[in-house]
């Protein structure tokens, strides 16, 4: 194993030289390629100013020179080994010096500041959308493949089709049109991380008035066991009968606090989506799933309750604000990973539960349960591991279109704005940091076969 990834490890490096090569190629190519006066362009300057900006390109970035003598200079600023050049790219001396990721034509900021500014915010969007992932397509694919051709099952497999099929520049477009709106339901911004005020807010969230608080968390712990134990109480018609009249209770205040509303016929079609989605949670089979899903909407209750009746003053603090600003675009980069994931998770456990192996464990006496999660889930694995490796650039790639939607400053918008500034020295350090993330998470998938199937060595 050590000797396979230090091979990984090793042939990594020709891989992302193959990649920047491709990219500075298609960048010298394009209409216009990267010189001095193509950076100008635009700009107001006279003659004199025009000439002297030409000079300074020319000679910070050797635009002047051939585009490989050009990427061999960016190669040798990179690398910890190399050259040392002067202000004037002239030779001085050969050995270990600093990496240096250069500096930005249209910042004319250095990369690594601006990279460590954006790549953070980036990480941290993919941190909290992967586990959200795994955690809804893992629950909703096991349960979907041991309830074969029910309506779960059948009901999840159109509702992963229709999110799979959403395009995410429309999705974005949509929930800032109806959750994030004055038109509509005005529940989330618009865009960015925090408020400018939410610097001086404590770090969590409080009420001027203690009595509120103990309202909303004595409502949130009623309306949670109240809920649990109807879950597990009552029998299943009564069940879905609730759910869909708690469904459509929800739509209608959704409905009614629109300023206009939303007219008979939106009203309507509201409720019965609701009511539709609350009777699909409670005629579900799944005790846990279905406990789950019953609390959570208990809290919902709870808290719109809670808010009616307070009268302190609210105050977000620092970390409600950032996950209220987090919402929106956490949904737009998650619904088409779990959409896809719980398809292929389905598939992968239905094929294991229908196995030799499963049915030999069967018939030795060993528990449906057991079967399930001890022998068929481990297997299963394999696949949603395959796609973990693509999972990460991915995302990456998503997090560009749903950075500049909701106007977050990460290294997604920064890729966007490197582009349209033509930032060759930008555009290149993305593109390095990009294929690394992904030839690191290629190994890791390799590493997790092994660990998942004994059957896999790379000895």
């Amino acid at each position: 194993m050590q000797s396979y990834i230090l091979r990984r490890l090793l042939l990594m490096i020709p891989t992302l030289l193959g990649i920047t090569v491709v990219v500075f190629s298609v960048m010298a190519a394009a209409p216009g390629g990267i010189s001095a006066q193509s950076l100008i362009e635009g700009q107001n300057l006279e003659p004199a100013a025009k000439r002297a900006m030409e000079e300074y390109y020319n000679r910070r970035y050797g635009l002047n020179q051939p585009a490989p003598v050009q990427y061999l200079l960016w190669l040798n600023n990179i690398s910890p080994l190399g050259f040392e050049l002067n202000q004037d790219n002239e030779l001085v001396d050969f050995g270990f010096k600093g990496s240096d990721l250069g500096t930005s034509f249209l910042y004319g900021r250095s990369v690594s500041e601006l990279l460590a500014e954006r790549v953070p915010i980036t990480v941290l969007l993919n941190l909290l959308s992967i586990p959200i992932i795994y955690l809804i397509s893992i629950t909703i694919g096991v349960y979907a493949a041991t309830h074969r051709g029910k309506m779960f099952d059948t009901g999840t497999g159109i509702t992963m089709m229709a999110l799979w099929s959403v395009p995410t520049m429309l999705a974005g477009v949509l929930l800032i049109g109806f959750f994030a709106s004055e038109q509509y339901w005005r529940w989330f911004p618009t865009g960015g991380l925090s408020e400018r005020s939410a610097q001086d807010m404590p770090f969590l969230p409080h009420w001027s008035d203690w009595g509120d608080i103990a309202v909303l968390f004595a409502l949130m712990a009623a309306g949670v066991v109240l809920f649990s134990q109807l879950s597990l109480r009552l029998a299943r018609r009564p069940r879905v009968v609730l759910m869909a009249i708690i469904g459509a209770a929800l739509a209608y205040w959704m409905a009614v606090s629109v300023a206009g509303g939303f007219g008979i016929g939106g009203t309507v079609l509201m409720m019965l989506t609701l009511a539709g989605v609350g009777s699909a949670i409670g005629v579900t089979d799944f005790q846990g799933l279905r406990t789950f899903l019953m609390g959570f909407t208990g809290v919902v209750v709870a808290t719109v309750l809670a808010f009616g009746v307070m009268q302190g003053e609210f105050v977000r603090g620092f970390l409600f604000d950032r996950l209220w600003h987090l919402a929106l675009p956490l949904l737009c980069l998650t619904y088409t990973g779990f959409a896809f994931l719980a398809k292929l998770t389905r598939s992968s456990v239905l094929e294991n539960l229908q196995a030799d192996y499963a049915r030999t464990a069967r018939a030795k006496g060993v528990g449906e349960s057991d079967v399930l999660w001890q022998h068929v889930f481990r297997n299963s694995l394999i696949p949603l591991i395959t796609v973990s490796a693509s999972l990460i650039p991915s995302l990456l790639a998503g997090s560009v279109i749903v950075e500049s939607i909701f106007s977050i400053d990460g290294m997604g918008k920064l890729a966007v704005e490197a582009v349209q500034g033509r930032d060759r020295e930008m555009v290149l350090s993305i593109t390095l940091i990009s294929g690394l993330l992904t030839l690191v998470s290629y190994i890791l998938a390799d590493v997790l076969y092994a660990l998942v199937d004994p059957r896999v060595s790379y000895d």
